[in-house]
């Protein structure tokens, strides 16, 4: 996935959840933050980052999207919309062997209380995927998720529902960065969803992660990384 021609600063501040001062060229803008995560290790005053310009004549408060971070040894993804697209280009493109025989692509398919990210259908039968974005790292480990998720607690609910009806399920952690040899649930941001991942897994819901190869001209998943659950 290309990204447009991005716009260099500096961040200066997180307001809220969904909102961002950033200096660019001297001049303090408004920015959108599309990731509801706390991302405390990539929104650090005076980190340099990239910006997606608002469509010209688009309604809105903010004058950019955040795109990147760069850390000073890596680059990372801080929209949380991209996996979805990062592994729907995968499919297409067939470079997730795990996904072959499945023919048809339907993304939000509702299950149970939950609108998984994708429904596979094919001769292989049908597989519910959900996926999530990771952006925190420590020691070459990515984690997830880095605040308390009820709704990740949720999906993972209804992929092992999906299961127990003879569906195929799966849940792909896709880590935004380059910089990242593992997955891991974290533990100690949120217990819950870590216990609720380890049952999912034992009954049967696969669990994938994959890295990211992040430059500031695009992004593409790349290679699978060890689950250490």
């Amino acid at each position: 996935m290309r990204f447009p021609s991005l716009v260099e600063g500096r961040f200066i501040k997180r307001l809220n959840r969904f909102a961002a001062l950033v200096d660019v060229e001297k001049r303090e803008y408004l920015v959108h933050v599309a990731n509801s995560g706390r991302m405390g290790e990539l929104l650090v005053p005076g980190y340099r980052v990239l910006l997606n310009p608002a469509p010209a004549g688009a309604a809105r408060k903010t004058a950019f999207d955040l795109a990147l971070v760069d850390t000073g040894d890596a680059l990372s993804s801080a929209d949380a919309r991209l996996p979805n697209k990062l592994v729907a280009e995968a499919i297409a493109e067939g470079r997730l062997p795990q996904f072959a025989g499945y023919s048809h692509v339907r993304p939000e398919s509702a299950f149970g209380e939950s609108r998984l990210d994708f429904l596979l259908e094919g001769t292989a039968g049908s597989c519910y995927v959900e996926t999530k974005s990771v952006t925190l790292v420590e020691d070459g480990v990515g984690l997830f998720p880095d605040a308390p998720t009820l709704r990740g607690v949720k999906h993972l609910h209804s992929l092992m529902a999906a299961l127990d009806e003879g569906h195929r399920a799966g849940v792909i952690f896709v880590i935004q960065r380059a910089d990242v040899e593992a997955f891991a649930p974290h533990d100690q941001a949120d217990p819950l969803l870590a216990e609720t991942l380890r049952t999912a897994a034992a009954r049967g819901v696969e669990v994938w992660a994959y890295r990211c190869r992040v430059d500031e001209q695009s992004i593409t998943l790349a290679d699978e990384i060890p689950t250490l659950l």
